[in-house]
């Protein structure tokens, strides 16, 4: 393993690119699951539920794949990952009936919730802590550019063609994703990651012992999980409200998308200077106010504009959720901490547009966009509590006091030696 300096381009070949050809493969998949149910015989409504199961394997998988990755460490757990995930999405591609298909997504997103938790608890082992946010914040950019130029890959793939091939293209970014994991060598492989797998801990007593923090911070990161991922669904079921056709829709969904890549970066370094409830309070704030701002929209160009406003809060806020997960995880048991700290993530992120759903159901989708905006705000307020108490790095004073109660516990463990040593 290399010595030099561990810096954002040093782990850019072993981390960032690996994850963004990875997540360009899910990308092209998620416009496309419906539509391959479509194929094999599934009604409209079965159609919608085998796309859900695919964020319904990756909460399967969060915890999972904590305990994989502490046993085997993250290297071998991604390229465990990426082997079955060839084998799901071959599966995907080969399936002739609707429970064949469903059972091949949820896997798939199962190994999804692997792939992304080895890459995030290796650069949580490594990176400084000065650059954490930043390494984070472009991990986390790099799943939103493989989702914003993957379902254009998966058009060009299918354009005249099967659905179904988009399950290659998925295939073939898989394969290589998992060769640059295998090729290109990882940074460093600290002492400690090699203690822990020597002495695995259950998940359970890791939740135990830190069940404070998930039943507090823990809620917030759920709130903030099903706000960001309601957007997805309050866009495209409020302009089919309004009378747009599916192309105009199309382009509000990816001028806000392009919004929302341009901007990880900035907000990781706001992050690691100032603070991380610099960005997590605002990106929240502006969330929960522009989806209640939807219901006041009555056009193409007021959508678009809001959309953008979206984008903006969603993009400032990448790789937050990661970033609070690797100031408050245990080093001794970081794997486990991380997959339990996504699974309250990802629930939300499952939870959040089955409100909107709901509510659309009922006849009331501006209700149900109200009451995810205003969840918004109620996540920033849950993050603005209990953020200090948890992460030294919330802001610069809480930096500074945890910057001075480490010197004076090394100063009296220096003490305490000393008067040791004069008594013997």
């Amino acid at each position: 393993m290399s010595s030099r300096p561990v810096s954002l381009a040093s782990v850019a070949p072993a981390v960032f690119l690996p994850t963004l050809i990875f997540e360009t493969g899910m990308g092209a998949l998620a416009p496309m699951i419906a539509l391959s149910g479509r194929e094999v015989g599934a009604s409209i409504g079965a159609a919608g539920l085998v796309l859900a199961l695919l964020g319904v394997g990756q909460i399967l998988g969060d915890v999972p794949a904590g305990a994989l990755a502490a046993r085997l460490g993250d290297r071998k757990a991604m390229l465990i990952a990426a082997g079955i995930a060839v084998v799901t999405l071959l599966g995907c591609a080969m399936a002739r009936t609707l429970w064949q298909l469903a059972l091949a997504v949820t896997a798939t997103g199962a190994t999804n919730a692997v792939f992304t938790l080895a890459r995030q608890s290796y650069l949580t082992e490594i990176i400084p802590t000065g650059l954490r946010a930043r390494a984070l914040s472009t991990l986390g950019g790099m799943s939103r550019v493989g989702a914003f130029i993957g379902p254009f890959m998966g058009a060009v793939v299918v354009h005249g063609r099967s659905v179904r091939d988009v399950y290659w293209l998925a295939l073939a970014c898989t394969v290589t994703a998992g060769l640059v994991v295998l090729f290109v060598a990882d940074v460093a492989t600290p002492a400690t990651a090699r203690e822990r797998r020597s002495a695995p801990v259950s998940v359970r007593s890791v939740v135990v012992r830190h069940r404070r923090v998930f039943l507090s911070l823990g809620v917030a990161v759920l709130l903030v999980g099903s706000v960001r991922a309601t957007r997805q669904a309050v866009l495209p079921l409020w302009a089919e409200h309004l009378g747009l056709n599916p192309s105009a829709t199309s382009v509000v969904f990816g001028i806000a998308g392009l919004v929302d890549t341009l901007t990880f970066y900035p907000s990781g370094k706001v992050m690691d200077r100032a603070g991380r409830l610099w960005i997590a309070v605002p990106s929240m704030l502006v969330l929960g106010l522009t989806q209640a701002a939807v219901p006041l929209t009555h056009g193409l160009l007021s959508l678009t504009v809001v959309a953008m406003l979206m984008g903006f809060g969603n993009g400032i806020g990448s790789g937050i959720l990661m970033t609070l997960g690797a100031d408050v995880a245990p080093p001794e048991t970081r794997s486990q901490f991380l997959g339990v700290w996504r699974l309250c993530a990802d629930s939300g992120s499952a939870g959040g547009p089955l409100v909107v759903s709901a509510a659309a159901g009922l006849g009331s989708l501006a209700a149900g966009i109200t009451t995810m905006g205003v969840m918004g705000v109620v996540a920033a307020a849950a993050l603005l509590r209990w953020v200090p108490r948890y992460s030294p790095f919330a802001t610069t004073g809480t930096r500074s006091r945890e910057t001075v109660a480490a010197k004076v516990s090394a100063r009296q463990g220096a003490n305490a030696t000393s008067d040791e040593e004069l008594r013997t």
